[in-house]
């Protein structure tokens, strides 16, 4: 089993504010699992008890609505920590966390965070900075349901996604997606993600790659983003 002091994943989340005598008693008490492409992390209506950092691997975060369709909030990579909201609050997880891709994941109890945070304010600061930053894309996410169409919606999703896992030697964007999890994501059907997609190939702005997307001009997306 990896210790947290030297892994290198910690460098890219909140874990690097800890002192190498905390990450030593992470390391101790954390437990390592690996997810295959699919499977479920953890579900909405689960006490997540702790908190998972991914040292492999992509999830979709979304919630299911009262009319049945899963809203992708959120697609979390590689350095990253989720489930921090389950140290502040008692309360069940309302979100479902799902692997993209075969992950490989630390958990960590939630009682030995908690540890941290009281004693760490460095560490108390990063994990709330997380937090908020989770708030101001839900944020987001509630005023672009609202506000623009679904074409918007779609080219910025794209422009998005290339910005966060950038292209690969194919110069498709870096993550497999479904044309259902894309549907999730932008807030309708998946025929309906399915003929815009194919407009934007029409147009020349997008391109396929199997089921990988290629942007071909960032600048048209951009236009037709901001409703042009």
């Amino acid at each position: 089993m990896g210790k947290c002091e030297q892994c290198i994943v910690r460098q890219f989340n909140s874990l690097k504010h800890l002192s190498k005598e905390e990450l030593l008693r992470i390391s101790g008490c954390k437990t390592s699992k690996s997810v295959k492409k699919g499977e479920i992390l953890f579900d909405e209506g689960e006490h997540l008890n702790g908190v998972f950092c991914i040292k492999e691997g992509v999830c979709k975060v979304s919630k299911m609505s009262e009319n049945g369709r899963n809203q992708i909030v959120n697609i979390v990579q590689k350095g990253n920590i989720i489930g921090e909201r389950s140290l502040v609050s008692d309360e069940v997880s309302n979100l479902q966390a799902v692997a993209l891709n075969d992950m490989e994941v630390c958990f960590i109890p939630r009682d030995e965070i908690i540890r941290d945070l009281q004693k760490n304010n460095n560490f108390t600061m990063s994990v709330l900075k997380d937090m908020a930053n989770s708030l101001k894309i839900a944020d987001n996410l509630i005023v672009n349901l609202a506000q623009k169409t679904v074409k918007q919606r779609l080219a910025e999703t794209l422009l998005q996604l290339q910005s966060k896992f950038q292209n690969n030697a194919q110069g498709a964007i870096n993550i497999q997606l479904s044309r259902e999890d894309i549907a999730n994501i932008i807030g309708t059907a998946t025929e309906s993600a399915i003929r815009l997609l194919s407009e934007f190939k029409k147009r020349e702005v997008i391109d396929f790659k199997g089921k990988n997307i290629i942007i071909l001009s960032s600048i048209e997306l951009e236009k037709i983003a901001q409703g042009f």
